[in-house]
């Protein structure tokens, strides 16, 4: 179950697309989501970590550059006030 949930992620492709050798894809999605539910990636998470910090195999250095990225316009999921329908009839009037 384990190597068809990463196989999927490594891949990117959808769950319906998992070969067959990984078993029923409805099988690994469901303990994909039962583990991402109750918590069980995490705790995996936090003990990979924990050994790894132990043994001295993470550099926890953080590298920050000033770079901008920005969002156009209406990459936003927030409604944005347009004024209303008035709006619409007071620009093409303008445009006139």
């Amino acid at each position: 179950m384990v190597e068809g949930i990463i196989y999927r992620y490594r891949t990117g492709i959808a769950w319906r697309d998992l070969p067959g050798c990984f078993g029923p894809w409805q099988t690994v999605w469901k303990r994909h989501r039962r583990f991402s539910g109750d918590g069980t990636w995490d705790k995996i998470h936090s003990v990979l970590l924990a050994h790894a910090d132990a043994a001295g195999l993470i550099d926890w250095e953080v590298s920050v550059d000033s770079t901008i990225n920005r969002a156009h316009q209406h990459a936003t999921n927030l409604p944005r006030d347009t004024g209303g329908p008035d709006e619409l009839h007071e620009s093409a009037h303008r445009a006139a």
